[in-house]
């Protein structure tokens, strides 16, 4: 299923520029990225998937008022659960299905995005507070993590790895990785990434949450493929 298929069809344009960590950093009183989203394990285990998803859930804690901070033991106890025990990495769909049925911070749904529809992944960053991607990492990442520049297309190599993207602009977005954050063109983002989600944290069930998106069909459609 896709995102569009749930937007109403006078759904407004995104806005040219949306942030939603200014938010999380007045509701949690944390002010840099490292304390509210730490390193959580990703520089000894493949545990992107895992990380990304605490990363996420600190922010859907933070629209509502609250600070939760997951642990790096936290992170890699659920991943190792996962895995089997084995440091193999996880792929996304594994672990939003997981998510979404037995962790103890469900989810109500998630969809996925077309990562070529700039509008729809800008959408989902607004309405949810971000997007769940995973993306094919090009040689030069390391190297521009390392000296703060944004990532930029490159030769891809045969790694992927899952981030959490929070805020995006007319020159690309900005994610949750390694313990900082961090800034990729647009141009790197359709040469690199290949998943996106949306995803409807369990605040959505108040009927006030948003009444753009069709969240009763969307549901009733995830209920009837549940395992």
């Amino acid at each position: 299923m896709l995102l569009k298929d749930y937007f109403v069809s006078d759904l407004p344009d995104p806005p040219e520029a949306f942030d939603i960590l200014p938010t999380v950093m007045k509701e949690t009183g944390y002010h840099d990225a490292a304390t509210l989203f730490p390193i959580d394990g990703n520089d000894q285990y493949g545990c992107c998937t895992i990380a990304a998803l605490a990363h996420a859930i600190t922010v859907y804690n933070a629209m509502i008022g609250l600070r939760q901070i997951w642990s790096r033991d936290d992170v890699v106890k659920v991943y190792f659960k996962l895995s089997g025990g084995s440091d193999t990495g996880l792929s996304e769909l594994d672990v939003l299905n997981y998510w979404r049925k037995r962790y103890r911070d469900k989810i109500l749904a998630y969809v996925s995005i077309d990562p070529k529809n700039h509008d729809h992944v800008k959408l989902a960053i607004q309405l949810f507070g971000g997007c769940y991607i995973g993306f094919q990492v090009p040689e030069n990442c390391m190297h521009e993590f390392n000296s703060g520049q944004p990532w930029t297309p490159g030769r891809l190599t045969n790694d992927g790895h899952a981030v959490y993207v929070t805020a995006y602009n007319d020159n690309g977005i900005s994610c949750l990785t390694w313990g900082a954050l961090q800034y990729a063109t647009w141009e790197w983002w359709d040469e690199c990434v290949d998943e996106a989600y949306a995803i409807l944290p369990i605040q959505a069930s108040n009927d006030n949450f948003n009444k753009t998106l069709k969240l009763a069909q969307l549901q009733e459609d995830l209920n009837k493929i549940a395992d």
